[in-house]
């Protein structure tokens, strides 16, 4: 689950980490507010929607008057803004953060994740700070640095010397990088963070370090422990689809392609999209039912999928082990009885109760291809798409 800036900065304020003031507005007169509650006299007047790049496409203004900020907020409200990670349709700017401006000297950047192949935390950190640290990363990566965390010992005095190191700096400076890397992995592990970013980090005019700008994802396995982290989520800034089908413990992403998949296991739902765009189609969607799927669960799926425009086909792909090919075959068949079949459906069962769910598809009366492995499904269905594309 990601969150706004504001949020963001929100919650690393509790545990000291030093951030601009700010203040969240929804609306033109709110942001006019907020401005007048700051010292000023240098504002800077920021969209808010989860994704980056939002100053390269003008969604970040440094202003130095109130009626600056009042004109910044009319025309970014309601402005769609693209950029890299938005897609070429872009978000609705909803809400904005009007923020004290800060005097920098210097930028950097620095972000921590979970690394999988260590299973620790890591932080990132490079000289080469602000808007294009993907093309640091692609030109010159000996710039990025990574500092690892043993979670067995936690945040010790020696990962805030290599932050400093990375970084350069030295006296008071290195105090404090010191104390700011501690003070974020403690955020990181107490709110169950999956990812923490901060870019630019930056030494102000007075030679302090300050988060100027703060993005953060959590586990959402974890939400559970963090009902305040909850309360912050956005449901404007999410795909419809994917939060319908949070409701029924789904796991279910929306892509960009043509073939809708049902599938149970994250590997199998894999392999099933390689193969669709291995025989020149590209997956609607990534979709997992999971283990345990019930019919009513199986059913909702069905329609999220169906619900998408973008779907020319679609295809079922179960193995059966925990979940049975039977309970899978009597989900799609009500949701395609509830809601109809306007386009080609490939269906391959295998695996506990696979002959019971190959009869009740059979005995449906719906018009089902039937397919004997993976291989054959990915073919019919790719081809079904074709010829309706052609027709």
């Amino acid at each position: 689950m990601n969150i706004h800036e504001y949020q963001a900065k929100q919650v690393l304020r509790e545990f000291g980490v030093p951030v601009a003031r700010g203040i969240p507005a929804f609306t033109v007169a709110e942001a006019i507010k907020a401005a007048k509650e700051l010292p000023g006299p240098v504002y800077v007047v920021k969209a808010q929607i989860h994704a980056g790049g939002r100053g390269k496409a003008g969604g970040v203004k440094v202003v130095k008057s109130i009626e600056d900020v009042e004109k910044e907020a009319q025309r970014m409200l309601g402005l769609t803004l693209v950029t890299k990670q938005t897609g070429p349709a872009g978000k609705e700017v909803r809400r904005l953060y009007v923020e004290d401006g800060s005097s920098i000297e210097k930028e950097f950047y620095l972000s921590a994740l979970v690394d999988r192949e260590t299973s620790k935390i890591a932080f990132v950190a490079s000289t080469e700070g602000g808007m294009d640290i993907e093309q640091v990363a692609h030109d010159t990566p000996e710039k990025i640095v990574q500092i690892v965390v043993d979670p067995a010992t936690g945040i010790m005095p020696h990962h805030g010397r290599a932050l400093a190191q990375t970084l350069g700096l030295t006296g008071d400076l290195a105090k404090q990088a010191g104390k700011l890397i501690e003070q974020l992995y403690t955020a990181f592990v107490a709110k169950d963070m999956a990812m923490l970013e901060i870019n630019p980090l930056v030494i102000t005019k007075d030679q302090k370090l300050l988060c100027l700008d703060a993005k953060i994802g959590f586990d959402s396995n974890a939400l559970y422990r963090h009902p305040d982290i909850v309360e912050l989520r956005d449901l404007t800034e999410e795909d419809e689809k994917e939060i319908e089908a949070s409701k029924f413990d789904l796991n279910y992403i929306t892509l960009d392609g043509t073939i809708g998949c049902m599938v149970n296991g994250a590997g199998l739902a894999m392999a099933t999209m390689d193969i669709i765009k291995l025989y020149g189609e590209a997956p609607a969607n990534f979709l997992d039912v999971g283990g345990s799927a019930t019919k009513e669960r199986v059913a909702a799926a069905f329609k999220i999928i169906t619900a998408d425009k973008a779907v020319k086909g679609i295809l079922v792909n179960i193995f059966g082990g925990i979940m049975k090919c039977d309970v899978i075959a009597e989900g799609v068949v009500a949701a395609v009885k509830d809601v109809g079949l306007k386009v080609p459906l490939v269906v391959r069962l295998e695996g506990t109760n696979v002959d019971k769910g190959k009869e009740i598809i059979n005995n449906s009366g719906l018009d089902v291809i039937s397919a004997d492995d993976l291989d054959d499904a990915a073919k019919k269905i790719v081809d079904a798409v074709k010829k309706l594309k052609a027709a």
